[in-house]
């Protein structure tokens, strides 16, 4: 009977510390919150692997390396949606920083797209190619347009994961006040049972 009141007292701590309201109470995404986020970024990548077969074929060796490394953010990113479709939550972690980089990556990478086809309009128009040329304005408007819509996907995401990391913070601090709270209490009731004997 003397061990059951310390419990209770801490089991009461504990759910009063677990149950108050927060005043700025930090929620962490949701799973239709991610879902959103990989059907966006699907989208994207539907719009810019096409625009890939495009540069290697404009770029020519020029390109090639840079098609490469785009290829490769490409592949992982389509890793990360279809694993965290099956595993929503998984983005709530380091796997969210990673998927945030890639998008980010692929943005950057668009943009670089869109400005060497500018270079290379510039060299092929003033040599008289205004076919080569028109092929060239379309691949750099493809690639920028990319760019926009990955730079506004990385923007979703990196406010969801803002969010998560705030949420973390809030319950690691919430966890840290409670196991405080518990140490004092045991603090008290240990002083009170060594007064008693």
């Amino acid at each position: 009977m003397p061990l059951l009141r310390p419990i209770l007292v801490l089991l009461s701590i504990l759910t009063l510390a677990l149950l108050s309201p927060a005043q700025d109470n930090k929620t962490f995404p949701t799973n239709d919150e991610i879902n959103l986020l990989l059907t966006q970024t699907d989208r994207a990548l539907q719009q810019y692997k096409p625009l890939l077969d495009e540069e290697a074929v404009q770029l020519g060796k020029s390109g090639a390396e840079a098609v490469a490394k785009d290829r490769q953010v490409v592949n992982a990113l389509e890793t990360a949606v279809a694993a965290l479709k099956k595993q929503p939550q998984g983005f709530n972690g380091p796997a969210g920083f990673a998927f945030f980089e890639w998008l980010d990556d692929a943005s950057r990478n668009a943009l670089l797209c869109s400005s060497t086809a500018l270079n290379q309009l510039t060299e092929h128009v003033m040599a008289g190619d205004k076919v080569k040329g028109v092929e060239l304005v379309h691949l750099s408007q493809g690639c920028m347009d990319v760019s926009t819509l990955f730079y506004t996907v990385s923007e979703n995401a990196g406010a969801l994961y803002e969010r998560y990391v705030k949420a973390e913070q809030q319950l690691a601090e919430k966890g840290f006040n409670v196991s405080q709270r518990c140490a004092e209490a045991l603090k008290k009731m240990d002083a009170a049972a060594k007064k008693r004997q």
